[in-house]
């Protein structure tokens, strides 16, 4: 069984985190509190969830919490397509973020997948 950290749905998670934090330390502060905030909090999300459903040993139970990872990302998403129209990311970051939330989109629902199709 490999480990949590060897998922490459989990790496790519914590990229996104990192790659979030980034955004949110060059928010305004006025604006962290609120936009900022909710898109911080939806992108740990992503991971956390990834990591609280490789932990549980019921399928259900995990498939929940990928269900969850997955409603996180498309969170996100509408975070960051806000933070871009009011001009708070540049055009640079906006693609690479965006780029890295469709990856991890693709590789989350076929391992979503994948897990079902073993049962």
């Amino acid at each position: 069984m490999k480990k949590l950290g060897d998922l490459e749905i989990y790496q790519i998670a914590l990229e996104l985190s990192e790659m979030g934090w980034s955004i949110f330390q060059t928010l305004p502060k006025q604006f962290q509190f609120d936009i900022g905030s909710q898109f911080l909090k939806a992108t740990d999300s992503i991971g956390a969830n990834i990591a609280e459903g490789y932990g549980r040993y019921h399928y259900k139970d995990s498939m929940k919490f990928y269900y969850n990872a997955r409603g996180s990302l498309w969170e996100v998403k509408h975070w960051l397509l806000l933070l871009h129209k009011r001009d708070f990311v540049d055009q640079e970051t906006f693609q690479s973020f965006l780029s890295k939330i469709e990856t991890l989109g693709k590789k989350l629902n076929n391992f979503i997948t994948r897990l079902k199709n073993a049962q």
